[in-house]
């Protein structure tokens, strides 16, 4: 995916109420931006943080900027806007349908469908052979936690950061899909550079992680994926890449 306009860097002064944040930008002004995510962002929120801001340049909306990248640690590009996993999943997931990028041979031979329904509620994609194929359901989870900044070897990235009723509920609707004889895919997408793999957090909600244990036992087939960021004074984009292993305890 490419932005639609050059991104705009600043320094986070704090994230507040969930969905605002207050942002130094280079060039001195102060502004508020909103912030896509509702999750407890653990390291990824820190004051004083390089951060990187869309501009709508819309007059009428009540706040201008939207929060999309983080700098963790000094070191590593985050994407913080939880809109974006799905937005990458989805390029991927229709380059697969014709045959190219990290998911074509998943895809190959496949229609997409967006948020199809299931029995208490949606899934993020649905992919549907008219072949003798089973469907393949997906949901995205977006994985920005690193465990330990001052690990000797860091990389393990977790999920969830924040207890999730919600996760928990798309994993049993993805049991019950493998349990009615078709596929049920989840795809940790991984927006944070300094990741190379993923594992539950157990020690966070571990009703999620008993979960995850249950739903890839039923079948369920578990996948994480890289990010590459790309970034520029006129362009700035991110892509589906390299397939991380996932921990499963």
């Amino acid at each position: 995916m490419i932005y639609d306009s050059p991104l705009v860097s600043g320094r986070l002064l704090q994230r507040y109420k969930r969905f605002l944040a207050d942002v130094r930008l280079d060039d001195g002004r102060e502004v508020t931006a909103h912030c896509a995510n509702t999750g407890s962002m653990l390291h990824c929120a820190e004051p004083g943080s390089r951060v990187w801001l869309r501009d709508s340049a819309d007059p009428k909306r009540k706040l201008r900027y939207s929060w999309e990248w983080v700098e963790v640690a000094g070191r590593w590009r985050a994407c913080i806007n939880t809109a974006r996993p799905n937005q990458l999943v989805q390029e991927a997931l229709q380059q697969g349908l014709a045959g190219h990028g990290p998911l074509a041979s998943l895809t190959l031979g496949y229609q997409l469908q967006r948020e199809p329904k299931v029995e208490d509620g949606r899934l993020d994609f649905r992919l549907h052979s008219h072949a003798d194929q089973p469907d393949i359901w997906v949901e995205v989870k977006s994985v920005t936690l690193l465990n330990d900044l001052s690990a000797v070897q860091p990389g393990l990235g977790r999920f969830p950061d924040a207890v999730t009723a919600r996760g928990l509920k798309h994993l049993q609707r993805l049991i019950a899909t493998v349990a009615g004889g078709e596929r049920a895919l989840l795809l940790f997408c991984v927006p944070h550079e300094g990741i190379n793999r993923v594992q539950a957090a157990a020690d966070i909600d571990p009703a999620y992680a008993r979960a995850l244990a249950q739903a890839a036992a039923a079948g369920v087939e578990v996948l994480a994926f890289g990010v590459d960021f790309a970034h520029a004074d006129q362009q700035a984009g991110m892509t589906l890449s390299q397939p991380l292993p996932v921990v499963i305890e």
